[in-house]
């Protein structure tokens, strides 16, 4: 089995459910004792807020690149960011180790291929729905992406940094979430990607009839399949 570098802490919440469905995985596919071989460099999530909030993405990929390495000295075989934001510093850090990154937006997009999905609707970070560093990944697959407009994300936004990053699970958030994925909904997104870790922890299946596809799940469940791999 692969060792998994994991990179987390951003926020924990989010890392427990892949520490969670990782080794969930991993023992429904081998069964007996057997979990996952994992390693985890977990970051005060403050720390690397601060250098978000000011637009500071050099000292943000500095920060990664070097936990990234710490995880390749100790014997990773790949790293998993457990994260979606943070994945604007990947072209960064896949210059500087010598080890696989599985991609959050990678994993999505084939999902949403294998759904039969050409538009979906995101929901993230600020960062997430207006940068292009995770939009251009999906679009690359041929599959058209929609965000909701300036203060739908604000309110997004303000939501996982303030409510799901501390613990706090409001349902008048999650009204307003799905409200926002009906809109998506309503201009052709024919699905939805949660484009941030924590809105899984918000929002389920269970809650709409369209089409979710909760990226930390996806992630760790791939992340899990990749470990188990042979050669």
């Amino acid at each position: 089995m692969k060792t998994i570098g994991l990179i987390g802490g951003m926020s924990w919440e989010s890392t427990a459910t892949y520490y969670q469905i990782i080794n969930e995985r991993v023992s429904a596919a081998l069964g007996g004792l057997h979990s996952a071989r994992c390693l985890m460099y977990s970051f005060d999530f403050a720390a690397i807020e601060k250098f978000q909030s000011r637009d500071d993405w050099a000292t943000c990929a500095q920060m990664v690149t070097k936990a990234a390495q710490i995880l390749e000295a100790a014997g990773a075989d790949f790293i998993v960011i457990c994260t979606n934001t943070m994945h604007k510093v990947v072209p960064t850090l896949r210059a500087q180790i010598h080890i696989p990154i599985l991609h959050i937006a990678e994993v999505t997009a084939q999902a949403l291929k294998d759904a039969g999905i050409s538009t979906v609707g995101l929901l993230g970070t600020r960062v997430t729905m207006e940068g292009e560093f995770y939009k251009d990944v999906i679009e690359a697959s041929g599959i058209r992406v929609l965000v909701p407009d300036a203060d739908a994300r604000a309110v997004v936004d303000g939501i996982i940094f303030h409510e799901l990053c501390l613990g706090r699970i409001e349902d008048a958030s999650r009204q307003k979430l799905l409200a926002m994925a009906e809109g998506l909904s309503a201009r052709g997104a024919e699905g939805i990607i949660l484009g941030c870790t924590e809105i899984g922890l918000l929002l389920s299946q269970k809650k709409t009839t369209l089409p979710l596809f909760d990226t930390a799940l996806l992630h760790a469940e791939a992340a899990a399949r990749v470990a188990m791999e042979e050669g």
